[in-house]
């Protein structure tokens, strides 16, 4: 039961679940990742609280109660943050204000590779927590939607005293040890490293991955810093990895999604680089930052976002991937959310107990003009239009686009960049907003449905040099200098195949609204407007069949810190 303490050595540790589950013939989905849109979610948190209404609250079945938003939003996988038996109890610290112990909500600090997290299930009879999860997987199965698995393989829980039951019999096999003080390396900011170069390990790993596959029916696996499986005996980079070659190769596993998050905390960045086999895909950290900077006035400018929105070929034509070997995100569960990104100049992490020390310090975000909530219209406007460029930026680029639950309806954690061990209404998703910002939810909604609709916005190659793409500053060719925060790019789908419409895609995020000089629709086609993240809602978003169409004018003003999306369509009589 969640927050009860576990009875270590006094009750049975192991259980081996009957193997009768109906599947009902169920499959894996095996969707393209060019189709793929990825929503990340904790399962307790997703419907933890009670503006959620569900009857199972915070547990797989309360997941499944969510299935028909799911669905109406348009995602096309979820991606559970660790769902790996741990011990939720562990967490040295206190609330600073109320002095109760906190909790380990995010459980990023597995005890048992095999067993789905028992508080997580309803169903608290033996074996509930492997029946329930099955039923989940179902379910999302039979709605079209993916489950993959946040896991982590490079470190484990087994540090505290009272755990040794369950730790591994040799710690100079399982884990990165000093030779001579046999105390371990910690590479991960987390206690211990696995030793992932030893064989017995990576066969460990390895009939864990088949297990989740074969059993559980799950489609796909994000590695926690996956870095480490770079690491040697004594901490050292190696030149190759035999366990991600062995991850990518296996017959088993070709058919599942694999996504390395490519660093550790040791230094070790591989974005762009990971695994060397084409079927690693990888959390774009690039992506991230650039976008973030660019919004910001940071950075290299133009030249870096028109790289990630093209799907990022420096990073990966170079090895033979794809643009979808790129899983672009600009926020995770790991920092600020969408919201508190465009509220937010610094971190707000005190209520962790940790002197708001935790967390990182580099968070490339601008409050919009005040920190934290403002009861300004002009800030909360300015707020609303930065967030939803920044949504029209992540669906819109090339690659495989991913989000936290809740940042579809402006969900805050208070400035919170690391709620690890906020199991209260900071580290929930808070449904109230759904409602309260409906035409966020529907903003999202619409932008999911038209990257659906449209290949020439989900490619499966790089553009080619010339033909498909063209990219634009104000009167003529863009302004590659870093200072300059505006630049347009010409989709020609016309020329792509399957044959698309043409779509011209502005962001302007200088202080002043800026006008780009239009380029001709084709033949016999006019420009329509889809979206406009300076206007007021419902006008910010539309349907190609309510797009109004643009005059004779050459010119498209953009509002400062705003995108517009136009499409081109056959004229209407």
């Amino acid at each position: 039961t969640w927050g009860q303490a576990a009875p270590w050595g006094r009750a049975p540790l192991c259980l081996v679940p009957d193997g009768t589950f109906d599947w009902q013939g169920d499959r894996p989905l095996r969707l393209p990742w060019s189709e793929t849109i990825i929503y990340e979610l904790h399962v307790r948190g997703f419907t933890r609280h009670p503006s959620a209404r569900v009857e199972h609250p915070g547990t797989y079945l309360g997941l499944v109660e969510k299935i028909p938003y799911l669905r109406r939003l348009g995602i096309t996988a979820v991606e559970l943050l660790p769902v790996f038996e741990f011990d939720e109890n562990a967490n040295p610290f206190q609330d600073p204000v109320s002095r109760q112990p906190l909790k380990d909500l995010w459980g990023y600090n597995p005890l048992a590779f095999f067993a789905p997290k028992a508080a997580y299930a309803a169903d608290r009879a033996p074996g509930g927590a492997v029946r329930e999860f099955k039923a989940m997987v179902l379910a999302l199965h039979r709605a079209g939607i993916e489950v993959i698995l946040d896991v982590v393989f490079n470190h484990t829980g087994h540090i505290a005293p009272r755990l040794p039951v369950l730790a591994p019999v040799d710690n100079r096999i399982h884990y990165l040890v000093d030779s001579a003080s046999g105390a371990y390396r910690d590479l991960t900011g987390c206690g211990n490293t696995l030793a992932c170069q030893q064989p017995v390990v990576r066969q460990l790993i390895l009939d864990c991955l088949r297990y989740w596959v074969l059993e559980m029916h799950v489609d796909g696996f994000r590695f926690d810093l996956a870095s480490i499986f770079y690491r040697g005996a004594q901490g050292q980079v190696l030149p190759a990895s035999p366990l991600a070659e062995e991850i990518a190769a296996d017959p088993l596993l070709a058919h599942t999604k694999i996504i390395a998050e490519p660093w550790d905390a040791a230094g070790l960045y591989q974005v762009g680089s990971f695994g060397g086999h084409p079927a690693w895909a990888e959390w774009n950290g690039r992506f991230r930052d650039d976008v973030r900077a660019f919004l910001c006035g940071q950075g290299n400018g133009a030249a870096d976002l028109a790289t990630r929105l093209a799907g990022s070929s420096d990073l990966y034509a170079v090895s033979g991937r794809r643009p979808t070997s790129s899983i672009n995100f600009i926020t995770c569960h790991d920092g600020f959310t969408l919201q508190d990104l465009v509220s937010y100049n610094r971190k707000h992490n005190q209520a962790n107990g940790e002197g708001n020390r935790d967390g990182t310090d580099h968070n490339l975000s601008w409050n919009s003009g005040a920190e934290g909530p403002s009861r300004s219209h002009r800030v909360l406007r300015l707020r609303a239009r930065r967030l939803k460029t920044l949504a029209a930026i992540l669906f819109l680029a090339q690659g495989v686009p991913m989000f936290p639950a809740g940042d579809e309806f402006g969900r805050s954690q208070d400035g919170n960049n690391n709620p690890y061990c906020q199991d209260n209404p900071t580290g929930w998703v808070d449904w109230e907003l759904a409602g309260r910002n409906r035409h966020l939810t529907r903003f999202f909604r619409l932008l999911i449905d038209l990257r659906h609709r449209h290949p020439v916005l989900r490619r499966q190659t790089f553009f080619p040099p010339q033909g498909e793409i063209s990219w634009h500053g104000l009167a003529g060719p863009p302004n590659w200098a870093p200072y300059n925060r505006c630049l347009a790019a010409h989709l020609q789908g016309a020329a792509s195949k399957p044959r698309d419409a043409d779509f011209f895609f502005a962001c302007n995020c200088d202080p002043r609204a800026q006008t780009f000089l239009l380029p001709p629709p084709p033949a016999g086609q006019i420009w329509t407007q889809l979206l406009d993240t300076a206007a007021t809602p419902p006008a910010d978003i539309c349907r190609e069949s309510e797009a109004e169409a643009l005059g004779h004018e050459r010119g498209l003003r953009v509002a400062s810190m705003a995108a517009v999306l136009l499409i081109s369509q056959s004229r209407r009589s």
